[in-house]
């Protein structure tokens, strides 16, 4: 199993969409949600919201069988959920597609797991 962890700023003036988005994706596009991340292959999400004094970000966590796999799936999938939440991320993050054709440049540095 692959994991990353990762942040996306979210853009100045779209913090209450994007709780709105957040709202959404766990009420009443829930299951959607879950058939698009089974698609996927993912078999946790984690977002945390994180305000600084450099702007709000979104501190996601990720965890998938293939994460490139994964990733390519979601920019490239033509089912009406996935393209709907690929224009929340270009809205409210400022992220393309061509961002998401694998798992973001983020470098592990530690992990530490019990057991």
């Amino acid at each position: 199993m692959e994991c990353i962890t990762w942040f996306a700023p979210i853009l100045p003036g779209k913090l209450e969409a994007w709780k709105a988005l957040d709202a959404e994706m766990g009420g009443a596009r829930a299951a959607d949600h879950k058939r698009s991340r089974e698609r996927m292959g993912m078999t946790r999400e984690v977002a945390s919201l994180m305000q600084t004094p450099q702007g709000d970000f979104v501190c996601l966590f990720h965890e998938a069988e293939d994460l490139a796999k994964a990733f390519g799936i979601l920019a490239t999938s033509d089912d009406p959920y996935d393209v709907w939440f690929r224009e929340q991320l270009v809205e409210l993050h400022g992220l393309t597609s061509e961002m998401l054709q694998g798992p973001p440049p983020a470098q592990l540095t530690f992990d530490y797991k019990a057991g």
